[in-house]
Parts: C-alpha cells; structure tokens; sequence
C-alpha cells in the first residue's frame, strides 16, 4: 500500500518552471558573470573559414620530442596508468627539485624536511587554480597586468576573489612602481607573467628584483607565472649568477637568495616541449602555501595524468634551443615585416607579437581582427586580453609559408589597404 504521507507532486524548487527543468534558474551567479572565453569566439569564427591563415592559436607547431612520446607509450605500456599521489610521483618531483637547484638555486625542492614545498598540477593553468582558490577570500585582491592572460581575471572571479588591473602601456613592464599605488590592506598576491602573454615581453632581472622588494616590504605573495621561461630568446636572457649560475637564463625573480619563502613558481611542459594537451605543470614555493595547494588539488583534479608524469620525466635531458633559436628568426622576420606600419614591443620570449593599431585606420582591435578575417587571416584583438581595445595579438607558431602569406596580408592591412 502506496504511504500517504509522499505526494506524487513535490514543490518547485528553483529549477523548476511549470513541471519542467528550467536550467537557467539552476545555474550559479559564479557562472552567469563569467563569459565565454573570446578567444574561443575567434576559434569558433576561424573553424568556418577555408584553409585559414591562422596566427591566433598559442601552441607550439612542433611534434612532441620523439623520446619523451616514447616515454608516454612506456609508461602506458608498464600500467602506469592509475592515481598518483596528489603531490606527483617521486621520479618527477626529484627531477623537478634537481632542475630548480641548478636553474635557480633553491635547495631540497618537496624533501620531506625542506621549506620549499613542491607539487605536480594539471597544467599551469590548474596550478594557478588551485593556488586561487587556496589564497583568495570573497573580497580578497590580486594584481595582475593589463593586458593579461586571458583566464586570470576569471580564475579570481571564481575563486570569489577580484583581479587588479595593473596597466602596463606602452612597453608591457609590469614595475614596481606601476604596482605599489595598487596594494591595499586586501591584497594578497601579485601575478608577475615574464615572458609575458600576449605580448611575449621579458622583464630585466633588476625588474624582477624590484617587484620582490616590494612585495616583501609588503608582505604579499609574489606569483611567478614562467610558463615561457625555456622558450626565451638569446637576446632577452641575462646571466644567472644570483642563484650561482652564469648560464644566460630568462630573468626570473627566483633567482634572488631566499626567494623561495616569499614567491610562488609556476612552470609548465606544454609550450617547451609541445604537449600543451598533455595538461602538465607543476609549482614550488611556501611548503605551507604548497600543502593548502595539494589540498585543493586532492578535491578537484586529484592529480596530474600519471603515465603523463613518467613521461615528463625525459624532458629535463632534451635540449630545445635549436627550437627556440629558430623561433626568434621567426620573430625576427615578423619585426621586420610589421614594424615599419605599426609600434610592436619586442617580444623576448613566447610566440606572440602584441601590435598597437595605428591611429590612421581609425579601428578597434575586434574591427581589425574582423576586417582580416574577410581576407583569411585570423589574428586576436587585444581586448581579449585587456580592458582596452588598442592592439591585436598574432602567434607565429605556424609554418613558414603560411607566416609568410600572413605578414604580406598584415603590413597592407596595417597601412591602410
């Protein structure tokens, strides 16, 4: 016998609307102040062209290192195929601590009896989440330039935090003296991207030691997102020896002794090495910052792809200047095409040339991108990465014919044709 007291007709609750689901009610406020990413706008847009020229993706056109792919299948191969520790597997965080002791000098990376904490993420990306997420209370700040990648504004967002804007035109320096009148008593952290995205700029080394000093004098976390650290070009590194290595190196402000209590590195696979779908990153820093860090980890992405990891593991024994010298020809060729119709900050390192618009043409950045693509080409308008629309950004990480056709389509559309 059916029990009375159950009705065959529960009250609406929010997602519901006349006995069916209504979805809009159901989603969060998190979601309905978060827009789609722009540049998947232009993704979408550029998947209807034909054979496109298409300067718009931030991935490296280079096959994955034949031996680190080898390591892949190995350890696919060898059932390395389950959950790891949150933290990452042990092979690759000692490789990650020997590579941090030589490159920057900090000692006893993620040793059990060390300061220095040390975790395998998903990704920067996921490092940068999870790291938000473990600092950022509804109300708290972080600075981060203006223009900026494009996730950091909405990573704060979700994270019930708010992203400063700190405006970097015309050279993309973020200094100290453009961030000191931005601190306030809610300020947790400044994100500092050298080599930057979009506009591929490297800071010089004192830049980075006067950043530190600040947010030292300040106390707040200095956030050091070097995804392009290994893809910096020979005229935009400097040598090393704060950290006891003259080796020219992408200026980084982890070289500065101590700097491991008071800064949080974030570096990456993806765009070294090829494998940006491979999701793999990791950070050091505060070993308290790095357990909270773990924490947030333990209960979202639980923990980087495992056969992944073993395969990240070769890496460290590739050499990829060869690549990256040929880059910078690239660069070099884009500077010579582009730089007689429009100012372009050179960029230092990363893929990317971030152009400002001459004033003649009278046009947005979202104008231009829409008026290129009528001629085939695909470039992102700066708006996507600021809060004003004054520049495009174009990626040569694309073949040399392509790049070609691409700069001829780009200087006459710069000079007004």
């Amino acid at each position: 016998m059916a029990d009375s007291t159950l009705s065959t007709n529960p009250p609406a609750g929010a997602g519901a609307q006349g006995g069916r689901l209504d979805v809009d009610a159901l989603i969060s406020d998190r979601c309905n102040h978060l827009g789609p990413s722009g540049i998947r706008k232009i993704f979408e847009v550029a998947a209807t062209l034909r054979d496109p020229i298409n300067l718009s993706i931030g991935q490296p056109d280079f096959p994955v290192p034949v031996e680190v792919k080898e390591a892949a299948v190995e350890a696919i191969n060898a059932d390395h195929n389950g959950y790891t520790l949150s933290a990452g597997i042990p092979a690759l965080r000692r490789r990650i601590g020997e590579h941090l002791a030589h490159d920057i000098g900090w000692s006893n990376v993620g040793a059990p009896d060390s300061d220095t904490g040390l975790i395998v993420t998903t990704g920067t990306s996921g490092a940068i989440h999870i790291l938000m997420m473990a600092i950022l209370s509804p109300g708290d700040e972080i600075i981060i330039g203006d223009p900026y990648f494009v996730a950091y504004p909405h990573m704060a967002s979700v994270s019930g935090g708010v992203a400063v804007r700190c405006p970097m035109y015309p050279d993309f320096r973020m200094t100290a003296e453009r961030v000191e009148p931005l601190i306030t008593e809610r300020t947790k952290a400044v994100m500092l991207n050298s080599p930057g995205n979009p506009s591929g700029v490297v800071m010089t080394r004192r830049e980075c030691e006067d950043v530190l000093d600040l947010c030292r004098a300040k106390g707040v976390l200095l956030i050091s997102d070097e995804i392009y650290d290994e893809f910096t070009y020979r005229d935009a590194r400097e040598p090393a020896g704060l950290a006891g290595n003259d080796d020219p190196r992408c200026p980084s402000p982890c070289r500065v002794p101590g700097s491991e209590s008071d800064v949080l590195l974030i570096r990456g696979f993806g765009k070294t090495y090829g494998c940006t779908g491979w999701r793999m990153g990791y950070a050091a820093g505060p070993r308290r910052l790095i357990e909270e860090m773990t924490k947030m980890q333990q209960y979202s992405f639980v923990c980087a792809p495992a056969p992944l990891q073993h395969a990240c593991v070769k890496t460290f024994d590739v050499d990829m200047m060869p690549t990256v010298d040929r880059f910078q020809k690239r660069r070099d060729y884009v500077l010579e095409s582009l730089r007689p119709h429009a100012r372009i900050e050179t960029p230092g390192g990363a893929f990317y040339a971030f152009i400002e618009l001459p004033e003649k043409l009278g046009m947005t950045g979202t104008e231009f991108s829409h008026k290129a693509m009528e001629r085939n080409l695909v470039c992102i308008p700066g708006a996507v990465f600021s809060d004003q629309d004054t520049h495009i950004r174009i990626s040569f990480a694309v073949d040399d014919v392509k790049l070609e056709r691409g700069m001829q389509i780009l200087a006459e559309l710069l000079a007004g044709g």
